[in-house]
């Protein structure tokens, strides 16, 4: 079995900032449109096509905005909640996320993360579910070096590892993510960097020139 946790709490700071100072109207980034459907539509589509059995997404800031376009596409599979204190670092969001789908292996993604690919996090997916271990293995979108890796530096979401290993080391944990990734691979936990299938897929969606460059090129 494999979950999926799609964090979608954060506060839009960088976003905000941008459009304010280009004097355009304020949105939320993952309610931003890429060919007719919001950012994080297409997110959640992705990871639905690569295979999962279950999937949650975690809400924080603007909850209500995002749940409203949420239930205007109603996805079967998918269950929202949020998080109980919106003022917590990206880990917070993750275990809230991990603590409510089944013990198993578990698919991580941001919200702004639309273009990484079905066929991407299929073959993340694979390489945890055809490891020897499947609970001492992250399996993540590599950003330098592939294959198994040394160093989490300057790595992030998307990753699938277990959720024993998600709850070990995010429980006592208000950080962002690459700290405690580095923490893992420190402690002997695998990690496997799988290529991505363009540059593309790299881009989260932080700023407004990061959107217009998903958009030209989506």
């Amino acid at each position: 079995m494999v979950s999926a946790v799609i964090t979608a709490a954060g506060k839009n700071r960088r976003m905000i900032e941008d459009l304010k100072s280009r004097g355009i109207d304020i949105n939320h980034k993952l309610l931003m449109d890429l060919n007719g459907k919001p950012v994080i539509i297409h997110t959640i589509e992705n990871v639905l096509k690569s295979g999962v059995d279950e999937c949650t997404v975690v809400l924080g800031h603007f909850s209500n905005e995002i749940s409203a376009v949420l239930k205007e596409f109603n996805y079967k599979q998918v269950k929202v909640i949020e998080n109980p204190d919106y003022n917590v670092e990206l880990s917070q969001t993750l275990l809230n996320g991990v603590q409510n789908v089944k013990p198993s292996l578990c698919l991580c993604v941001a919200a702004d993360q639309p273009t990484v690919t079905s066929k991407t996090l299929q073959r993340i997916k694979a390489k945890a579910l055809q490891y020897e271990n499947p609970e001492n293995i992250v399996s993540i979108l590599a950003r330098k070096k592939y294959g198994y890796l040394e160093s989490a530096e300057g790595l992030g979401m998307p990753f699938v590892c277990h959720t024993k290993l998600l709850l070990k080391y995010l429980l006592d944990h208000n950080d962002n993510l690459n700290p405690i990734l580095r923490k893992m691979i420190a402690d002997g936990v695998v990690f496997y960097g799988n290529p991505a299938t363009n540059n593309l897929e790299l881009l989260n969606i932080n700023r407004y020139e990061d959107y217009l460059h998903v958009k030209d090129n989506f």
